[in-house]
């Protein structure tokens, strides 16, 4: 490796951890949502409420007011244990729009949408 390639190496771990911004029609209602259903803390509000956040342990979420339509946001969710997240998500009333089966490419996965159409595909490793 070069001394200039090592260089930006050591940049590049600076930077933290990416936060996703989804786009929805009611900042504070999905602020709501994330915290009544997924167990998320409400982070903070912008004045005008267009763009707010939500928080549960190392993740955050932004949220930022869209006028509609728009394309939802789509995510990849890590879940060592899928079977168990995917009961605990049911059991508190997640709208789930793909239930849990293991997929021809060998993904054990479920799908889950939020009030905006947003997506999170929720997957074994």
């Amino acid at each position: 490796m070069t001394e200039s390639r090592a260089g930006a190496s050591e940049k590049v771990a600076l930077i933290g951890k990416p936060v996703p911004e989804m786009p929805v029609a009611d900042v504070e209602r999905a602020q709501q949502y994330y915290r009544d259903v997924f167990g998320f803390e409400i982070g903070w509000l912008t004045p005008g409420k267009e763009i707010g956040a939500v928080s549960s342990g190392d993740t955050t979420i932004f949220f930022r007011k869209r006028e509609g339509p728009f394309e939802p946001a789509v995510h990849w969710v890590f879940a060592e244990e899928v079977d168990a997240r995917y009961e605990e998500l049911k059991s508190i009333g997640a709208n789930i729009v793909d239930t849990l089966e293991t997929k021809p490419w060998g993904l054990r996965q479920f799908t889950v949408e939020d009030l905006d159409g947003n997506v999170f595909y929720f997957h074994n490793g």
